[in-house]
């Protein structure tokens, strides 16, 4: 379920991030939907993030290491 719902949120900023450079190709600065859609990419990434980090130290993520 972890995995999805990180899946779900990184598929989410990708369409924030495409959505940014759609509006900023098409409205060439005439309107403030670059802005609102890149600040939506910032905010969901910052959150990602902040769940990440809470998952692991709740124990619900369980991170490992690279064996050499």
């Amino acid at each position: 379920m972890q995995k999805l719902l990180i899946i779900a949120f990184i598929l989410v900023i990708i369409w924030n991030l495409g959505a940014g450079l759609y509006y900023m190709m098409v409205d060439k600065g005439k309107s403030d939907r670059t802005v609102k859609s890149l600040s939506w990419r910032i905010g969901l990434s910052v959150l990602l993030i902040l769940l990440v980090v809470a998952g692991i130290f709740t124990g619900v993520i369980k991170p490992h290491g690279v064996h050499g």
